[in-house]
């Protein structure tokens, strides 16, 4: 089998995938079209956010906290990780509500810089565990080095998201790691501690899942 049938096939059985993924993070968007394997482009969903404005201050906040992460890593004696949420945090979702969803450029390249030093890369989402092949799946596709992925069970979905991240946090704490950053974009993703740094990208009031 080719490199490009390969591909294909992959876009073919995270697009089938979608509106499972896109139920689970709350984008309303229509039916995929029929040969969907070829990702949708860029649309906004929700009025007032544009794709130009939200890229130029998701690379702001990123560039602005990378200089901290950077030197937290060449400290090193510890085990370190960082913690991603996904949806509009490491993954596109907004804009490319149809899998598989491209990587948010800056985190992508911050998580290669780090796990290329040693770093652990671990993700922690609202996501249903039911679609947690295909979540791992558009993870790697889009480039991201996966640690581990933490994936709400059904007895999670009926508590507090932010205490269900809090404390996967402290289970990657709990096997030795230390958290030197946690991004995500939502006041969730940081409620409960477990990180020294906390790197919130823009929702602009909850219009970004």
């Amino acid at each position: 089998m080719t490199a490009a049938t390969r591909k294909t096939r992959l876009g073919t059985v995270l697009a089938a995938a979608a509106l499972t993924v896109l139920g689970a993070t709350g984008t309303a968007v229509a039916q995929a079209p029929a040969g969907a394997e070829q990702r949708t482009v860029a649309v906004t969903a929700a009025a007032g956010v544009d794709y130009a404005t939200w890229d130029a201050d998701v690379r702001a906040v990123v560039g602005e906290a990378r200089p901290h992460i950077e030197s937290r890593m060449a400290q090193g004696g510890q085990k370190q990780a960082i913690v991603l949420d996904i949806d509009n945090t490491s993954l596109e979702t907004h804009f490319h509500p149809f899998p598989p969803t491209p990587a948010v450029a800056p985190v992508l390249d911050l998580a290669r810089y780090a796990h290329d030093r040693g770093v652990a890369v671990f993700f922690v989402t609202a996501r249903p565990g039911i679609i947690e092949l295909v979540t791992k799946a558009n993870l790697t596709h889009a480039g991201y080095p996966v640690t581990g992925l933490y994936q709400r069970s059904l007895s999670d979905l009926f508590g507090s998201t932010g205490e269900y991240k809090a404390a996967k946090r402290a289970d990657i704490e709990a096997k030795g790691y230390t958290i030197i950053a946690n991004i995500g974009n939502n006041a969730t993703d940081f409620e409960g501690g477990h990180s020294e740094r906390d790197v919130k990208l823009p929702n602009y009031d909850g219009q970004l899942s």
